[in-house]
């Protein structure tokens, strides 16, 4: 039986795993580090531990701090959220040492679908599609030029350990592919702390879709459905949404019987996710398994009313998948969008600084995953993810009509974020269509498209702004003024500070 859980994580993905655990009468723990003192996840928590200075590698990435407070709080359990340690074989395994559940696979099996090549070789052996590559890793790039020259150009340059999006490069080119192969053994040595590289073949015009998967510990695999994720920058998300406009009823049951037997072959163990590469003559191919709960978890809570992160505990707790593969059933249309603190107009730079106001919008078939709250830091210590815009439908056109008008109605003072980038995606006609592919930005010349907007944008409401900004300028003054009354630590008993913060749906 869990009663008290660990979140050994931040941001919006910690107050999310927060809210599970009070619908579950589970008590929180929160940890933070020095940036994160008054983040709202630490406000929301039954506890709160410092865990270290504000660099990740001195506090989040610190497997020995994170036991040490779970011993001494007496956490039953651990939930990594994604990102950070949410991967790591080394903290499952530590976990279990210690007595505290891990929330997610075994260390084992975290160990399998780490090591991409042998988790592909593990698929290709029972039969799974696979992209045309390299059977193990390379250490030499000789080697990689003689297979790039059998499997023809263009192809990717790919970590055996990274994930994320990085340590991914592409070479149309034996002289390119030279050049490639050292950067990307560079970034996924600093990145990962191993240099092992890979290359498969670069697909052209391709879809990213990816299959949500869960298993408990009794065997029983299911899926519930896919995730259209091609809208991308540097094979990072940026859009998702359910169900993928190009996949069929019948393309669904095949595929997501694949995801179920990847989880089997692996035995894998609570929730994950089978990701695909859907090429322009509709193969599919497996990539890999991510082995935590996705970012985009909430756009297929959404279309099959299953709350994943307790389920996820309740796996964890011992017991079984309480519905069948036949329950499940797509009910509407969900969209995300991933609001980053980024100025896509400057080739996605990062943006931090303090947030001294910001408008959270809501309304039907609206939900907003954030730690944002008026006043709060957004930190250049971490990832630049500040929040996620939902919006469901009863099919795509409202969910689009929806997500619009929750676009326009999210503001966000400070810093820059990829609102803009968002608002022209949504009208393109591409878009509309579902014509999408990973290279979507470039081929629709999205950013043109937000400059025209911008320009236009600025010519007819330049009053307008100026007004704003002026009274916004007076609220930071007065927010500003209140402030130096009181100390950081007090700041949080100030009524009105909080109550602002429940106003705009935090």
């Amino acid at each position: 039986m869990i009663n008290k859980i660990l979140i050994a994580n931040r941001g919006e993905i910690a107050i999310r795993v927060v809210r599970a655990c009070r619908e579950l009468g589970i008590k929180s723990v929160a940890i933070y580090s020095d940036e994160d003192t008054q983040a709202m996840n630490v406000r929301l928590a039954d506890e709160a531990y410092h865990i270290g200075p504000s660099n990740p590698s001195e506090s989040y990435l610190r497997i020995d701090k994170i036991i040490d407070i779970g011993e001494k709080c007496g956490a039953d359990a651990i939930h990594p959220g994604y990102g950070f340690l949410s991967e790591n074989s080394d903290f499952a395994l530590a976990c279990k040492k210690s007595g505290i559940i891990f929330i997610g696979p075994s260390s084992e099996t975290l160990e399998l679908v780490g090591d991409k090549m042998r988790c592909k070789a593990m698929m290709k052996k029972a039969g799974v599609p696979v992209v045309p590559g390299s059977d193990g890793t390379l250490e030499e790039v000789e080697k990689a030029l003689d297979l790039a020259n059998e499997i023809g150009y263009p192809v990717l340059v790919k970590s055996a350990y990274g994930g994320g999006g990085r340590g991914i490069r592409l070479a149309n080119e034996e002289k390119q592919l030279r050049q490639e192969f050292e950067m990307a053994a560079m970034e996924s040595k600093s990145a990962f702390g191993r240099s092992a590289l890979y290359i498969e073949k670069s697909l052209s015009k391709i879809r990213h879709i990816e299959f949500q998967l869960i298993r408990d510990a009794e065997g029983n695999s299911l899926h519930l459905f896919e995730r259209e994720c091609s809208i991308q920058r540097r094979h990072q998300k940026l859009i998702e949404m359910s169900p993928s406009p190009a996949v069929d009823p019948e393309t669904r049951d095949r595929i997501g019987m694949i995801a179920t037997k990847i989880a089997d072959i692996s035995d894998y163990l609570n929730a994950g996710t089978a990701e695909f590469l859907r090429d322009d003559d509709r193969n599919f191919y497996f990539i890999e398994i991510n082995s935590r709960l996705q970012v985009e978890h909430p756009v297929t809570e959404l279309v099959t009313g299953v709350d994943l992160v307790k389920l996820q505990i309740q796996i964890a707790s011992g017991k079984t998948i309480p519905f069948k593969q036949s329950d499940l059933k797509l009910n509407g249309c969900a969209i995300e969008c991933r609001i980053n603190a980024e100025d896509p107009l400057s080739d996605f730079v990062p943006s931090f600084g303090t947030v001294p106001s910001c408008v959270i919008p809501y309304g039907p078939g609206i939900r907003v995953d954030t730690y944002l709250f008026p006043g709060c830091r957004v930190s250049g210590y971490y990832d630049s993810l500040i929040a996620k815009l939902l919006a469901w439908g009863r099919d795509f056109d409202e969910a689009k009509g929806r997500v619009k008008n929750a676009l326009n109605e999210f503001y966000v003072e400070g810093i820059q974020t990829t609102i803009p980038l968002y608002k022209t995606i949504i009208d393109d006609p591409a878009f509309i269509i579902g014509d999408l592919s990973t290279d979507y930005l470039d081929r629709f010349k999205i950013f043109d498209k937000v400059h025209i907007m911008a320009k236009e944008y600025m010519k007819k409401n330049v009053d307008a702004i100026v007004a704003t900004a002026l009274l916004h300028n007076v609220l930071v003054k007065r927010g500003i003024d209140m402030q130096q009354k009181t100390n950081k630590r007090s700041r949080w008993k100030e009524k009105g500070t909080f109550a602002q913060g429940l106003n705009y749906g935090i």
